[in-house]
């Protein structure tokens, strides 16, 4: 047992200076800005993870019977190597700031603190330390389970039957005993949520809104995601104000997760309560899907209410209760099976309506919401008697809709904002375009991406890890850092961390979107009568007065 306990304490120098190695290399910047804590836990793992590497090396070394450094030769390999990540050190370390700066710069913040340094190397040494100790109370386990081994069966057998009880004990610990009870606290909270139901406020006082008296859809149990976007939207008399033309109110039906039990009850509610409430008499219909928690962004929905004067309809259905990056792995089937069952329901009506009478028919969604509508929006509502037009903004990584569109564009055209052939389908926005510019007009099917050049959650690559993301291989848009460099393994670790920041970054960067850039990608998509450039401006102006909260009453 002493053996065990010594075992915690064997450390390897040669281990530590590749996990500083890495460690330097984690400081040069990625697409979202870095605080001085943050980055201290960015390097501290990738320092523990290097220093692992250094002892899986080490281990294979030995086990194929590798020759090995011996004297003098040893000695001045370790010299050439230790000078090598003093020099990184120092190097990232001068000019850390000047990059951290340079990406704040570019996104409109203030310039950070210049002891940051100090902030971050006392981070970093925590969290290293932390790590070793985990790690080396993994390896004291399995040196005793492995001595237990030894006196019933030969050494090497011993090894791997070690090696594999521990994996097997680490894995039904993390599962059951960590993964169940955060995934159980998550899901008690959010149920704790949904008892705010009883507390709902008032029903909306129009029969005209969702979740009236009149409504087919329960009001209560209809979530607060749901009952702000019916509440909270422009009226009749804001939208008039804004044009100077007569305007009607627009409709918003929204159906929450606990309206009903399966995916297609929900999707055929909400069907009836756009019927009841004349929604096919609208000239736009815009069929959208909310992002995990179901919350919809107003900066979106808000500005192509005025843009149409009301005369639009919105529907969406709640599928899940939890953030978007928890509904995306414990519930990836959920958001997905939504979207198709509403669209399905809704554009199998949609068809049989005379085509010179019946709105115009839009897809859209943000970020998880793009991902399930893209999913939806398979070949059967592209083809034959097809959709008008879909606008998603944020699209994540994994949808292979987009990402088979992206690898379409034309040779040349920069990844973040790519070309597709004549751009008469499909036209890209960021913060920086608006989609407007093409060789050719826009077809009948009008197709929008919103994608910010920063956002890691659009452009992520879980093939970064050993190869550089195709926009690494452009030169840097606006927003992104002209000192961004491929680094094998690193460079996966600050993408993932930058997906776990872009929700925070400022408004137009990051996974930030808001209404300054819906407005025009909206105007492209939709083609609202007699709508002008200036018009776009003049609105843009109008929702940013609300502290680009997006347009309100």
């Amino acid at each position: 047992m002493r053996s065990v306990f010594l075992g915690l304490f064997r450390f390897s120098v040669p281990c530590l200076l590749l996990g500083l190695l890495c460690f330097a290399l984690s400081l040069t910047p990625s697409l979202i800005p870095r605080g001085p804590l943050v980055q201290g836990i960015l390097g501290g793992v990738v320092t523990a993870v290097g220093y692992l590497i250094g002892k899986a090396i080490g281990l294979l070394w030995w086990a194929a019977d590798m020759p090995v450094l011996k004297g003098k030769a040893a000695l001045g390999g370790k010299l050439l190597f230790s000078a090598a990540v003093v020099a990184a050190l120092v190097w990232t370390m001068t000019y850390s700031l000047e990059w951290q700066n340079e990406l704040r710069g570019k996104m409109g913040m203030e310039a950070a603190d210049a002891q940051h340094i100090l902030q971050i190397v006392g981070a970093a040494t925590l969290t290293f330390f932390a790590a070793y100790i985990l790690g080396a109370l993994v390896a004291a386990l399995f040196r005793w389970v492995r001595s237990k081994f030894y006196h019933i069966m030969p050494a090497r057998r011993a090894n791997v039957l070690g090696v594999i009880t521990v994996v097997l004990v680490l894995f039904v610990v993390s599962r059951d005993e960590i993964f169940d009870r955060l995934v159980m606290s998550l899901d008690e909270s959010y149920e704790a949520a949904q008892m705010l139901f009883e507390v709902a406020p008032a029903l909306p006082p129009k029969a005209t809104q969702a979740g009236s008296a009149a409504s087919l859809v329960d009001w209560a149990t209809m979530g607060q995601p749901g009952r702000d976007f019916v509440l909270n939207g422009p009226d009749a008399r804001a939208i008039s104000a804004f044009s100077g033309k007569p305007a009607l109110d627009p409709i918003r039906v929204y159906v929450g997760r606990a309206n009903g039990e399966t995916p297609t009850e929900r999707a055929e509610l909400a069907l009836a309560e756009l019927k009841r409430l004349g929604a096919f008499d609208r000239k736009v219909l815009v069929v959208t899907s909310p992002t995990g928690t179901g919350w919809m962004d107003p900066g979106s929905h808000d500005p192509v209410e005025y843009m149409h004067d009301g005369d639009i309809a919105t529907v969406s259905v709640q599928y899940s209760f939890l953030q978007s990056p928890l509904a995306l792995i414990l519930e990836t089937r959920t958001g997905l099976d939504q979207a198709s069952a509403l669209l399905n329901v809704v554009h199998e009506y949609w068809k049989t309506l005379p085509r010179d009478d019946r709105p115009r028919l839009y897809v859209h969604g943000l970020s998880l919401g793009a991902w399930s509508s893209m999913y939806a929006t398979n070949i059967f509502r592209l083809v034959n008697d097809p959709i008008d037009g879909a606008f998603w903004a944020g699209p994540p990584f994994p949808s292979q809709f987009w990402y088979s569109i992206q690898n379409m564009r034309e040779p040349g055209s920069p990844w973040v904002l790519p070309t597709i052939e004549d751009g008469s389908v499909v036209r890209y926005a960021s913060h920086f375009a608006d989609a407007s510019r093409a060789r050719a007009p826009w077809g009948n099917l009008r197709i929008v991406f919103l994608q910010y050049s920063s956002d890691p959650i659009v452009f992520y690559d879980p093939f970064s890890v050993w190869r550089a993301p195709p926009w690494m291989n452009d030169p840097p848009a606006e927003d992104v850092s002209k000192h961004l460099v491929f680094i094998p393994f690193v460079t996966q670790f600050q993408l993932a961390l930058d997906m776990a920041l872009a929700f925070g970054a400022p408004a137009g960067h990051g996974h930030s979107y808001f209404a300054e850039d819906y407005i025009a990608p909206w105007a492209e998509v939709t083609a609202p009568e007699g709508w002008t450039s200036e018009d776009t401006q003049r609105l843009q102006e109008h929702c940013n007065l609300g502290v680009k909260l997006g347009c309100r009453n």
